[in-house]
């Protein structure tokens, strides 16, 4: 079970970058997405896909962080550019716990450096949380998020030019 922890999330200024948080965790292999601020409007969305491309995938926004974190069993992974090697660290995370993946909007609140069993940054300089949460899942489930079959109602099929998209009844 992977869940991705977004705090901080402003719902004017963060929309479409939480939408995209949402979408990479969905695609890249994650179960569910906790938001700390509630955003109705980005349940559906992340619902919607959900619904139409299938999976397994839960979104909750206006969560209590805090709570979760702290009574979360299982390992605690906190992507920051601040944090340790990703390739330094990622031999020492348990392939079969619970994993919590946080990634933060604005400031992430010391607490969570705390919390965290491991800060980690995919790479030491500034970037998007979106393209660290990619990168990082990819690298901790060894492609295998990109080789799911979602088994949606709608279905990209793969081609070197055009779109093809098959609606599934």
């Amino acid at each position: 079970m992977i869940t991705v922890l977004r705090l901080g999330h402003r719902k004017e200024r963060d929309k479409r970058v939480t939408t995209h948080v949402g979408l990479v965790a969905r695609a890249f292999g994650a179960n569910q997405l906790l938001i700390s601020t509630k955003d109705e409007a980005l349940e559906r969305t992340l619902n919607d896909v959900t619904d139409r491309f299938g999976g397994e995938f839960q979104v909750k926004t206006g969560v209590k962080w805090r709570k979760i974190l702290k009574n979360w069993e299982g390992m605690i992974v906190h992507l920051t550019m601040y944090g340790e090697i990703i390739d330094d660290i990622l031999p020492k995370i348990p392939k079969k716990e619970n994993l919590m993946i946080v990634v933060g909007a604005e400031k992430v609140p010391g607490d969570v450096y705390k919390m965290a069993h491991f800060n980690i940054a995919v790479g030491n300089q500034p970037h998007s949380e979106v393209a660290a949460l990619a990168v990082f899942l990819d690298r901790v489930l060894k492609g295998k998020g990109l080789q799911m079959d979602f088994q949606g109602k709608v279905r990209i099929i793969p081609s070197k030019k055009g779109k093809k998209v098959v609606e599934i009844e």
